[in-house]
């Protein structure tokens, strides 16, 4: 999403990054292109303006840190107030007696059914609660079925809403049900409109007079740009939100909005939708979005990227297996998907500092067929080819090739490939158990959470 505004600030940064001195014009023409840049970014004007007076007053005081020359500061300055816009990370208000309850509401189409399924699913793997779905949007009938279905679909309960009864009577039947049925949490999917309208907001209010949620959340659309901003103003100001979740922000929209938010409501985006898959929610981490827009990378989310999709103990014994050159064809499809579940080979470079530009570089689609072409080539072989490839003779690579829908030349080039990396891997780990920093790593984020 931040692809043109981080390459644009790139640019602009790089004319001042190593310069020992900066003049008034330097700074003025900085903040110029600064300002151009975000305002491009579709962010609010008042925070473009307000930011751009702060850093200013910040560069024309400067006191240059040793370590950092008069360029770098300004670099720093602009860092530290785009996190001062976005605020701080802020979690749920889960610390009250049974059950939590947590409201999701917004305009129609902005994903509340989709995000009140990713949120249950969230709390369930990363919190340990048990929520209760609930849909109280008897206007579109297909709303109730569709929660029931991705509840069941990540081993969650709905409650049994009907259209017969009204939205403010399934609230409150659905959150005794909860509470005499063992539920710690309930998620509650209310209505929308196309637009915000006093039906909306009277029916909204008299649900919450009457459960009195512990947190009110906004579902917003990121690719609304500014619009998005408006309309979590719009809402803020009748029911008084707690927070906001952005969607889409995996999409093609300029990201304004998640640079505004916070500064024109007050209110913390808590969560962010990055994707249409129900496990692609992610708490909002302002300082890894800044390092991201100033080409800084986000290893923190890498390596949780990375602990949750591998399995330790398995990775153990990889290691042992590449480090005594065993390490096989089969092995290496296994390692191949895990890296494909943690997400694109682009955006996965672009969470490694100093890898944000050549991930533009990369042709994503190009890169996901050489890795369907390499799955299949593998899928071809026999079990003993894929333990043992040095058996693979000419006339096995012709079968593999007829079976996957290549050519002898593909085979060629993976298995040079493959005997290659083994050499690597083997003698890369002689220097040591990498291992054991990952488990480290591992124990520090599990720790956190």
């Amino acid at each position: 999403m931040f692809d043109s505004l981080s390459n644009k600030l790139a640019t602009t940064f790089k004319n001042i990054r190593n310069k020992g001195k900066l003049r008034a014009e330097d700074i003025d023409q900085t903040l110029q292109e600064v300002k151009a840049a975000l305002l491009e970014a579709d962010v609010n004007y008042k925070v473009v303006k307000d930011f751009c007076e702060s850093v200013r007053r910040n560069a024309e005081g400067m006191n240059v840190i040793k370590s950092l020359n008069p360029g770098q500061m300004v670099i720093k300055y602009v860092h530290d107030e785009l996190l001062k816009i976005m605020g701080k990370t802020e979690v749920l208000n889960l610390n009250v007696a049974p059950p939590a309850i947590i409201m999701l509401v917004g305009l129609q189409g902005a994903g509340k059914t989709t995000h009140s399924a990713k949120l249950a699913k969230h709390l369930k793997e990363n919190n340990k609660r048990n929520p209760l779905l609930v849909s109280v949007d008897v206007y579109r009938p297909a709303a109730i079925e569709q929660l029931k279905i991705l509840a069941e679909n990540i081993g969650l309960k709905s409650y049994n809403s009907t259209l017969d009864k009204s939205p403010l009577t399934i609230a409150q039947e659905a959150v005794k049900y909860a509470k005499n049925s063992g539920f710690d949490t309930v998620i509650l999917d209310t209505a929308g409109r196309l637009q915000i309208d006093d039906k909306l907001m009277n029916e909204l209010i008299d649900i919450i007079e009457a459960i009195e949620p512990n947190e009110i959340l906004l579902t917003a659309d990121a690719m609304t740009g500014q619009e998005a901003v408006n309309i979590a103003k719009g809402f803020d100001d009748c029911l008084d939100l707690d927070g906001i979740i952005l969607t889409k922000l995996d999409g093609d929209a300029r990201g304004g909005a998640a640079l505004s938010m916070r500064a024109v409501t007050g209110k913390p985006i808590k969560f962010i939708g990055v994707g249409e898959h129900i496990d692609k929610l992610e708490i909002f981490y302002p300082d890894r979005l800044v390092s991201r827009i100033l080409g800084m990378g986000d290893m923190l989310t890498f390596i949780e990227k990375a602990v949750q999709h591998v399995d330790l103990e398995e990775a153990e014994k990889l290691r042992k297996k590449a480090k005594k050159g065993d390490f096989s064809l089969e092995d290496f499809l296994s390692q191949m998907r895990t890296i494909q579940n943690m997400g694109s080979m682009t955006s996965m470079m672009k969470m490694i500092p100093g890898m944000g530009q050549l991930a533009q570089k990369v042709d994503a689609d190009q890169a996901e067929r050489e890795l369907k072409k390499i799955e299949a080539i593998i899928l071809s072989m026999t079990p003993q080819e894929r333990e043992n490839h040095e058996i693979i003779d000419g006339s096995r690579r012709k079968r593999i090739a007829r079976g996957s829908g290549t050519t002898v030349e593909d085979i060629n080039k993976l298995l040079k490939q493959f005997s290659e990396m083994r050499k690597m891997m083997k003698q890369f780990l002689k220097g040591g158990n990498q291992l054991a920093k990952m488990r480290g790593m591992a124990s520090m984020l599990r720790s956190k959470v």
